[in-house]
């Protein structure tokens, strides 16, 4: 099978993780195969390959693509990813990795490719892995915890009740700005991704995520 691309979703494998902020990209895989599960010509079908990774082939904006979860917990993240690129032959510019970012609050999304690992241990790990930073990037927006707070913490949480409630809305709205991006290119992708915003909150309480100080800390672990 030729595969045109690979959708990463970054996260850690675990029921203690699922649910938790970290594991954003998770889901979004999880929203296309639910997708896929209720639609025929999407085709899913599982690949058993590697312990390092869950992998699923589905028929995605008119081609055959991978759905990937690296299951090396987070920051090794690169090296599941690496061995799917070296066993499909795929680029790092066929590489779509969404991930967890504390820059954009709960809500908000950016498509981007390239640039620096702003500090996610994911991102770095997929970097030095593949020896290029030459892949997109679909940044789901997790916010910061208050002032003062544990990032670490914050990110291996789950998702507030009011922000849980938001998911399903979010995560339709980048799996569509997906299929954009595959049928019609980075532009109009990037204009659907980084226009969406959540209407605004009514009354004195905006929930969690408020800006902070700091910037994301180092961690061997899940982080």
């Amino acid at each position: 099978m030729d595969y045109k691309s690979v959708i990463v979703g970054l996260g850690n494998p675990g029921e203690q993780y699922a649910g938790t902020r970290h594991n954003v990209g998770f889901m979004l895989v999880d929203a296309i195969l639910a997708m896929a599960g209720g639609r025929k010509n999407m085709q899913p079908a599982r690949l058993e390959e590697s312990g390092d990774y869950e992998l699923w082939q589905v028929k995605f904006a008119g081609a055959y693509r991978l759905l990937a979860k690296p299951m090396t917990f987070m920051n090794l993240s690169g090296r599941a990813v690496a061995k799917i690129c070296g066993r499909h032959g795929l680029s790092p510019d066929q590489v779509m990795v969404a991930h967890d970012e504390l820059d954009l609050s709960v809500g908000r999304m950016k498509l981007k490719r390239g640039g620096s690992d702003n500090g996610h241990n994911g991102l770095k790990s997929i970097q030095e892995c593949l020896n290029s930073a030459d892949f997109y990037r679909l940044r789901l927006g997790i916010g910061r915890p208050g002032q003062y707070g544990d990032v670490v913490r914050w990110v291996l949480e789950p998702f507030s009740a009011e922000d849980a409630e938001h998911l399903p809305v979010i995560l339709d709205h980048a799996v569509k700005g997906l299929d954009i991006f595959y049928r019609r290119g980075v532009g109009f992708a990037t204009q659907h991704v980084n226009g969406f915003s959540l209407p605004e909150p009514v009354g004195p309480d905006v929930g969690a995520g408020s800006p902070a100080t700091g910037g994301e800390e180092e961690n061997n672990g899940p982080r």
